[in-house]
Formats: C-alpha cells, structure tokens, sequence
C-alpha cells in the first residue's frame, strides 16, 4: 500500500470515528481546547495571529478569533486562493467572514493581505495527528505549503479520541511543534506546561 493510499484509509477511518463522536463531546472538548490556546504564552505574545475559521465538526475557533480582536492584535484568516494555495488574509470582525472554498467562512477575496513572515503565530487544523505534531490534513496540501515557508510558531488542534499513534507521512509533510487537545498540550511528542 501506498503512503496516498494509507492517508486515504486513514482519513476515512478518522471520520467514522469522529461522526460517532456525541455533540456534548464535540462542544466540551472544542470549549476546553479554545480555552488552553488562549492560555499560551506564545498565543497571548502574538501580535499577528493566523487562525482557521473552524466550520463543521471542527474545532470552533470563534472564541479565539474573538479574543484575538478583543486585545487588538492583527487577526488573520486563511483564503483559499487555488490549488493547494491558502493565504493569510486579514479580518477586523467575524461579520467578515463568508462561505468560501470548501464552504469554509473565508475572508473576501479583496480583503488585506498579510505575508507569511508577519505571521507571530499559526492555529492550524487537521484531521487527525499524532502527539508529536506530524498531522493528516484532507488532502489539498495547503498547510504543507504555508508551513514550507512559515517559520513562527504554529500549533494544531485536534481533539485527544481523534489523536493517533502513527500517521503516514511523506517528505513534504511539515511537523507541527505544539499539539493542543483538551487534555492538554503536547511539544514534539511531550506533555507540556501551559503558562
């Protein structure tokens, strides 16, 4: 089997696993990761902020983007721009955001660019990872892209039942340093401290 076929299988897999997962836990635990992400340091320091718009039965991001305007820091949200290409756009309110690629809330397409190297501090999603930050996103390798040519911190959310032990990875997969789940957070495969 190949390494595509692997990630296809496993993708699958995961969203089984994540439709059987009860809307109380889906709520509970997207509530406590939102609440761990605004407790790092590294998040409370940013001044520029990339963030998803969580959409589905993702992680709901909409308390961190709200915090993030609340302390006025420059807010950014991915816009899904071609193929495999996402770029960090900047918003000053959710009443901004709109259906785009995907039916993910997006910026408008005339929205401020901000360039990569702005960016203090990247909030990125999968679909599962492992606790050393090697993730499985769905496919389109826009996070590979951006994280190719990013080089602040980032964290992945993803909630402990979707975590994995293994995740099949190829060479233009870029680790993430920090995972966040509502258990806590984990550095290069390590529980570590909040705060």
């Amino acid at each position: 089997m190949t390494r595509q076929e692997e990630k296809r299988r496993l993708r699958r897999a995961v969203r089984e696993l994540e439709e059987q997962l009860s809307p109380r836990y889906l709520e509970e635990s997207g509530r406590a990761i939102a609440a761990r992400l605004l407790a790092m340091p590294e998040y409370r320091a940013a001044g520029t902020v990339f963030c998803f718009a969580g959409s589905g039965r993702e992680v709901d991001t909409r308390p961190i983007l709200e915090d993030a305007l609340r302390w006025g820091k420059v807010l950014c949200v991915p816009l899904y721009t071609a193929p495999g290409v996402m770029e960090p756009r900047r918003i000053t309110g959710l009443d901004q955001l709109i259906p785009g690629a995907f039916g993910i809330p997006a910026p408008p397409a005339d929205s401020a660019p901000v360039a990569v190297d702005e960016v203090d501090f990247a909030i990125l999603p999968c679909v599962t990872c492992d606790r050393a930050g090697r993730r499985l996103g769905r496919g389109g390798g826009y996070c590979d892209r951006f994280l190719a040519r990013y080089r602040g911190g980032a964290v992945l959310l993803c909630r402990e039942r979707l975590l994995r032990e293994e995740i099949p990875v190829e060479p233009h997969d870029y680790p993430v340093p920090w995972v966040l789940t509502e258990r806590g957070l984990y550095e290069d495969g390590v529980p570590a401290r909040l705060g």
